[in-house]
């Protein structure tokens, strides 16, 4: 009985070419794009979950309160890891972890800079990064231990056994190597290719010692039985025991959550990258349930050529358990095609799909849960595109099929007119999707920073150009191809340094308003392009700018000077006067408003610090002349470091890179979801036109026009794709800006994007209807009424 299932299934397959292609061509393309947007749904979904402690890793987050809001931050007190453990049992250990840093290795003749953290010693304890040599436990413990890469090893010890040898670090200290991580995991969103001592780092950075400052990260491992409930409600006022002046409520986040869970609105967690994984998750839903709706239309279209192999079956006591079965083993077997056939388009797809998701996905066959993942794929999918047309075929009236006189009932043509509509409306969100996810993102990258990125490079302030910059910035702005030189504490594009400690008279000290700064050197807003709006630049002539402070407009806003030049200003027991007004300019994401900005000069201690960043204006058309002056000039000042420069402008566009590779996917998708859509659209047309030939044969011989006839034939598709406009205009309108909502500058839901996505779609299925129309129209009547 199978043996015959499969014969009459493969026969009708051969027989019916032309749709048995779009059916597999269809479905082998949605399921290509959704196994593709499955691996990348499942890796983002793996992503820090590899840690053997994972339900018990936690990191610790401030909520900080302020007038009218709340800001939540990673950063914490560099002291609250050691306090923690010893203040609370439920916490079993801590860890302090800094950013990533760019730090100098020297061995012999070879020096590059490498990328790595800073941790605290049990931090290899608590997280699953193995070591191949070393003891995790005690790698750390001492504070000129250094662990590193197997790839940084190779490059400074080839040949050598690394473990004991000794590593200069920025050109100043020389730590042993304590230990070799293995292969980094790429499920792990934190990166590093070392690893040193974070009380070395402490003993440089003093102000990571109060409880009133923030910066590093802060890790705990919870004991086995512990409630993280109980624990934050026990650290919810911990800073305030140690600073009585503290707005400071801490809470812990699960670390597995923390990379899809980052984004905070007023101490609560308001979404992150897993709003791109709800996002293409939809997506891949969409397109599979656009190919199935292909399948399920075309199957019922042409139920009338198999409707007497279905009444002779039931005539001769076939039963409908048996013809569904049938009809579903088909479906099932049009399935496994078309998954062979999406594995091969992966497969070949793949690579770019890496490139572009910058991601290491692969096909692991030999993986259970994957070979998993493609069975629940094809079953899914066979079931889903074979269920309906295999109950309506079961169920036609062997009586009525026999007697020649079977006819649709309405039923039947308006749930295919419905799978047309839906299948459309899914095509023309996406459609829309795309259309207004591209103009945000170009709003974004053309959008005035209030500052001129263009000719804007910047270098780490390091080595010896911390002692000698005021030289430094000298000959080299008077290099060709250079128009100014500063440097500040932050560079260009995120000024990361804040602070509540700002007082002017008449402030309400109960009210605690949280303020960014940045330190900065002379020539600062002339080198960025800032423009001032009342007042002036800090200036050598004047000796008490070292007590002054630039504002800007939100700044200016939030203390209530309508006129602030020349008002006193006090920060950090400071006292001085704003001597220039800012107009605001962007210097953090564009996901958030603008901050209130202080500017103040750079002291002899905050000159001196091992952190900051040169900034260099270059001369329009000059750039290649100024890097050659920049990395001569910086080869005299600074010869034991290695010459790096960033460009603003690039820099700026990789902060929405994110954004980039979402707008393009969703293109991408957007594009084979038409395409598969119009697939089933020409063999729908093909099939109408088949119907109707001896209608338009008699409508040719009564004189109507190819014309005529070709509008005749479009009509009902057209109207099909405005009705499924007007369904998905308001979805589309209702998920399109709940999404622009997560930006402070955004781009208006404009009534065009409606208007073009509409005759897009109109535009690509009037001409995939018009090539089958056209060729019936043209057609000889003579032909098609020669049985008449």
């Amino acid at each position: 009985m199978l043996r015959n299932y499969f014969k009459i299934a493969w026969r009708n397959l051969w027989k019916n070419k032309t749709f048995s292609f779009i059916n597999i061509l269809g479905l082998a393309l949605g399921m290509a794009c959704s196994l593709l947007i499955m691996l990348w749904v499942q890796d983002e979904q793996h992503m820090d979950r590899f840690h053997a402690n994972d339900s018990r890793l936690y990191r610790v987050m401030e909520n900080q309160h302020y007038v009218g809001v709340i800001n939540t931050f990673a950063s914490t007190p560099g002291i609250l890891a050691e306090n923690i453990v010893k203040d609370f049992p439920e916490i079993q250990m801590a860890s302090q972890a800094l950013w990533e840093e760019q730090t100098l290795f020297t061995v012999g003749n070879t020096f590059e800079k490498e990328k790595g953290r800073s941790v605290q010693g049990d931090f290899l304890t608590m997280f699953s990064f193995p070591l191949k040599e070393g003891d995790p436990k005690t790698a750390l413990k001492r504070p000129d231990g250094l662990v590193i890469s197997q790839k940084i090893a190779d490059k400074y010890f080839k040949g050598q056994d690394p473990m004991g040898k000794i590593i200069r670090v920025d050109n100043k200290d020389d730590l042993m190597v304590t230990g070799i991580l293995a292969d980094m995991p790429e499920a792990s969103s934190l990166k590093f290719d070392y690893l040193m001592s974070y009380d070395r780092w402490q003993k440089t950075n003093q102000w990571s010692k109060e409880w009133g400052n923030n910066g590093p990260r802060c890790y705990v491992m919870l004991a086995p039985n512990a409630s993280v409930d109980k624990v934050n409600a026990k650290i919810k006022n911990y800073i305030k025991t140690k600073n009585k002046d503290s707005n400071v409520e801490l809470f812990l986040q699960n670390y597995g959550e923390s990379y899809l869970y980052s984004k905070w609105e007023s101490g609560k967690q308001d979404g992150g990258r897993i709003e791109y994984v709800r996002i293409f998750s939809i997506v891949a839903i969409f397109i599979l349930a656009i190919a199935c709706i292909n399948f399920m239309n075309l199957a019922t279209a042409r139920s009338v050529k198999r409707a007497r192999e279905v009444g002779v079956r039931k005539v001769v006591g076939a039963y409908k358990n048996s013809l569904i079965g049938q009809f579903l083993g088909e479906s099932m077997l049009i399935t496994l095609l078309s998954l062979v056939f999406s594995v091969l388009i992966v497969l070949l797809f793949l690579p770019v799909f890496n490139e572009l998701t910058t991601k290491k996905l692969s096909l692991n066959f030999t993986d259970p849960t994957f070979l998993l993942l493609l069975l629940g794929l094809s079953v899914v999918t066979g079931l889903l595109s074979g269920s309906y047309p295999a109950l309506f075929m079961s169920s036609l009236n062997p009586v009525v099929i026999l007697k020649g006189s079977l006819k649709f009932r309405a039923s039947s043509t308006y749930f295919r007119k419905g799978l047309v509509v839906l299948q459309f409306g899914l095509s023309i969100m996406l459609i829309l999707g795309t259309l207004v996810v591209y103009r945000q993102i170009q709003y974004i990258q053309n959008k005035n920073l209030g500052y001129d990125r263009e000719n804007l490079l910047y270098m780490p302030l390091e080595g010896d150009l911390q002692r000698s910059f005021p030289t430094f910035r000298q000959e080299l702005a008077r290099q060709p191809g250079i128009k100014s030189v500063t440097c500040a504490q932050s560079d260009p594009l995120e000024v990361g340094s804040s602070t509540q400690g700002v007082r002017w008279p008449g402030k309400d000290t109960t009210q605690l308003i949280l303020f960014s700064q940045n330190a900065v050197s002379y020539d600062y807003i002339k080198t960025m392009g800032i423009k001032l709006i009342g007042g002036r630049d800090f200036s050598m002539d004047y000796t008490t700018d070292t007590s002054n402070y630039i504002i800007n407009e939100t700044s200016a806003r939030k203390i209530g000077y309508k006129d602030p030049v020349g008002k006193e200003l006090t920060m950090w027991g400071r006292k001085g006067k704003i001597i220039g007004l800012m107009k605001d300019f962007h210097f953090n994401s564009l996901h958030t408003a603008i901050d209130p900005l202080i500017l103040h000069l750079q002291r002899g201690s905050d000159s001196t610090r091992n952190w900051g960043t040169v900034l260099v204006r270059t001369e329009a058309g000059q750039t290649k002349q100024a890097l050659g002056s920049m990395e001569s000039v910086s080869k005299k000042f600074n010869p034991h470091f290695p010459f790096k420069y960033l460009f603003t402008d690039l820099e700026f566009a990789n902060l929405y890179k994110a954004e980039n590779t979402v707008s393009k996917l969703a293109s991408y998708f957007a594009f084979l979801a038409i395409f598969i859509s119009c697939l089933g659209l020409f063999g729908l047309a093909a099939f109408t036109a088949e119907q109707r030939t001896k209608e338009i044969g008699i409508r040719k011989v009564l004189g109507a026009s190819v014309t005529n006839l070709v509008g005749m034939l479009s009509k009902e598709f057209i109207l099909l794709v405005l009705l499924a406009a007007f369904i998905a205009f308001p979805l589309g309108w209702y998920f399109l800006s709940g999404w622009l909502e997560k930006y402070a500058y955004r781009i208006e839901l404009e009534w065009w994007y409606f208007v073009a996505s509409l005759v897009l779609a109109a535009m690509i299925a009037l001409f995939t209807i018009s090539f089958q129309s056209i060729k019936a129209a043209l057609l000889n009547p003579v032909k098609s009424l020669r049985s008449e």
